[in-house]
């Protein structure tokens, strides 16, 4: 039986031999893994001189030890729960645009604690003048998305608050650990520490998260008014 001329060149002595030249160089794929979760993976396929052309592809951190890694990256994150939307959040504080700084609730306990969020994008009307080239949320501005989040809390017929009279009385002790930029999302967690409904004052104390990590804390006194 006649063999296929590939099996004749496979089998042949000369194809064997290491002092046989080298005609035909394959394609050749480098892959690159991370030496640490801090740093991307990448793939790098690269071609013959014949061509100048390379493509990389990127992943997300930590992707090569992802057990979900079948799963696409927009459907492996669940959103936050929605305890209290947008429009509910506007029938309790009396704030509005440009100066409303809670997007949803995502925890809550009247009179006790609510935990909510703000989603920063470069949208927002403070980024152009702070700053132009290198687009940082300003800490006051933080500090009083904080103290909107502590409103849904007192502004509840269980502590007697008034939407009419509700002010921001002081901070004290406040600390910002981390940059906030366009495209994170602030968790931020007010909790009633003490209330003294006979002078009308309340303290809490707060802290904002971005990705699980301390930004922004602080004590907050707030003033109260009866309706």
């Amino acid at each position: 039986m006649a063999t296929s001329s590939l099996s004749k060149l496979m089998l042949s002595p000369t194809s064997m031999s290491p002092h046989s030249p080298v005609t035909h160089r394959p394609n050749i794929s480098f892959i690159t893994f991370p030496n640490s979760r801090s740093q991307l993976s990448a793939t790098q396929l690269r071609k013959t001189k014949n061509t100048s052309r390379s493509f990389t592809a990127f992943c997300s951190l930590g992707a090569a030890n992802d057990p979900k890694g079948d799963t696409p990256i927009e459907l492996r994150y669940a959103a936050f729960p929605t305890v209290m939307d947008i429009n509910q959040i506007r029938e309790i504080l009396p704030h509005r645009f440009p100066f409303l700084l809670v997007d949803r609730v995502i925890e809550y306990n009247p009179g006790v604690f609510a935990v909510a969020i703000k989603n920063v994008t470069i949208n927002d009307n403070f980024f152009p003048g702070h700053f132009p080239e290198r687009p940082i949320m300003p800490g006051v501005l933080m500090v009083e998305a904080m103290a909107q989040v502590g409103g849904l809390v007192m502004l509840q017929p269980e502590v007697g608050g008034s939407r009419d009279n509700f002010f921001f009385a002081g901070i004290d002790k406040v600390r910002f650990r981390k940059p906030v930029i366009a495209g994170d999302t602030i968790v931020m967690r007010m909790t009633l520490v003490k209330l003294q409904k006979r002078f009308g004052i309340a303290k809490m104390e707060g802290k904002a998260f971005v990705g699980g990590e301390v930004v922004c804390e602080g004590e907050f006194l707030m003033a109260m008014g009866s309706e």
